[in-house]
């Protein structure tokens, strides 16, 4: 009998700190965002513009404005492309993370949740190309209306049905990375694209099984000195995101892995290893999944089958490049807001994650003097992606958010996509103009050199007895050592 009493009372607990989350992480995103329409928007790369003829007002681009409040120009493409972003935020009732008994993330993930955003925005760029866009997004229901429920979802799959049933073809990256087709030919590739959208989703899922999911993350910073329920930093979760893409077994990611700077530095050298093929640097055995299941790249020439074409050198992997930064001290310095804005307006960043100090986000775009977001701080009911009818609505957020580039914490990562050793050189020198400091900027956020990490002996990864990286930064705005 005292056992099922303390059972009911750990319910009731469960139960309580639920209610609690429902309340405290139901209303944030509640609210519309405004934007003007005299200046230009900014979306990972792409630049949109609002303005209307004879009308100098703003425009609040959310899912709760009608096709007619739609002014001219692209806020409806604007809307499109911020909502096919995968939005990935707490949940609750999914099963116990590794080492813990907790079942929600609530009030500490949004670190995690952030990083994963990022991931997924690289898997984007990887598999469907940057213009990719879901052709539901204009569907979905302001955030405050329960529109993901089962019958929702049974809808959505009875559109979707005659599509999937049947395809069991492999992931090719880029296979959408192509000039729209006509007719049925269009829809096909819709189609298929949609087939992409699902299983990309489905990595990130709440279950131990998802190969980049909150429950993998978690055991991965063990190694880290992090626990389910710690706050997690930037740097460690780029860290434990090049883990993740690194450990994964699914053939679809075998074709992609990570790289994460060191001090401040990326060492070319490191970056065009990772884009050879896993057995060119002696890295076979890095994922189960080895490299004669990964994909063909995108752009080669040869027509020779997988397992041949994936152990040519003639092949490469794409890499994600995760840059954990320091921007001032205990404040984002001013100097380097137009660096930023640099950065997100270039096609192949996959985003910033930092955001507000002890609030993490998810960093995509720029307006002015404010940065666009997308904010894991909305407390969702888990969803099994392990079943082919899983709804999607979830993992799509209507509304964009907006803060002031003077909130930004200085401690964040950016991160880029590369999908190949040549697209890496042409990033490094663009990257590296606009790192050239000015005047009153005497230090860049960071560096490229020539060379491997190893040359500097700086090459040694985070390790059980080594659990701090030491990612010392001479802060912009004074003469001091700062920690990210």
């Amino acid at each position: 009998m005292e056992r099922n009493g303390n059972g009911e009372v750990e319910k009731l607990k469960t139960r309580l700190v639920s209610a609690w989350h429902n309340v405290k992480y139901s209303w944030a995103l509640k609210s519309k965002t405004s934007f003007s329409r005299n200046s230009p928007v900014f979306l990972l790369g792409k630049c949109y513009h609002f303005k209307a003829e004879d009308d100098d007002s703003v425009v609040e681009a959310c899912s709760e404005a009608s096709d007619e409040d739609l002014p001219l120009g692209n806020v409806e493409g604007f809307r499109r492309d911020f909502a096919s972003r995968v939005w990935l935020t707490y949940r609750e009732d999914f099963p116990p993370l590794p080492g813990s008994s907790l079942t929600s993330d609530c009030g500490w993930g949004c670190m995690l949740r952030a990083g994963q955003m990022m991931l997924a925005q690289a898997l984007i760029l990887h598999f469907l190309g940057r213009d990719w866009t879901w052709p539901d997004t204009l569907t979905l229901q302001p955030l405050d209306t329960e529109t993901w429920t089962l019958s929702a979802a049974k809808r959505l799959v009875a559109s979707l049905e005659t599509t999937l049933q049947g395809y069991h073809g492999p992931l090719v990256p880029g296979a959408l990375h192509q000039p729209h087709l006509k007719g049925a030919a269009e829809e096909a590739d819709e189609h298929l694209g949609e087939v992409y959208h699902r299983t990309l989703v489905s990595w990130f899922g709440d279950g131990p099984s998802a190969q980049l999911g909150l429950h993998r993350l978690v055991r991965l910073g063990h190694v880290l000195g992090k626990e389910a329920g710690d706050w997690y930093g930037p740097a460690v979760v780029a860290h434990i995101l090049k883990n993740a893409v690194e450990e994964a077994t699914d053939p679809g990611l075998a074709g992609i892995t990570a790289y994460v700077s060191q001090d401040c530095t990326v060492y070319s050298a490191d970056v065009i290893d990772s884009h050879r093929p896993s057995g060119t640097v002696q890295a076979s055995d890095r994922r189960a999944g080895g490299p004669s299941s990964s994909p063909d790249d995108q752009g080669s020439s040869s027509s020779s089958s997988s397992s041949s074409s994936s152990s040519s050198p003639s092949h490469s992997q794409a890499v994600i490049i995760l840059i954990p930064v320091r921007l001032g001290g205990e404040k984002t310095n001013p100097e380097y807001f137009d660096f930023v804005k640099s950065v997100l307006s270039l096609e192949y960043c996959i985003g910033i994650i930092g955001g507000k100090p002890k609030q993490a986000c998810y960093l995509v775009g720029f307006q002015d003097d404010s940065l666009i977001y997308m904010d894991p701080h909305y407390c969702q009911s888990f969803v099994d992606v392990s079943t082919g009818d899983f709804p999607l609505q979830s993992f799509h957020c209507p509304s964009p958010k907006k803060m002031p580039f003077a909130k930004m914490d200085p401690s964040c990562a950016i991160g880029f996509y590369s999908r190949t050793a040549q697209d890496y050189k042409r990033i490094s020198q663009e990257l590296s103009k606009l790192l050239q400091p000015s005047a009153r900027e005497k230090y860049p956020a960071f560096t490229f050199v020539q060379g491997h990490g190893r040359d500097y002996d700086l090459s040694g990864g985070l390790t059980p007895e080594k659990r701090e990286w030491p990612f010392l930064r001479r802060a912009a705005t004074a003469g001091d050592f700062v920690l990210l």
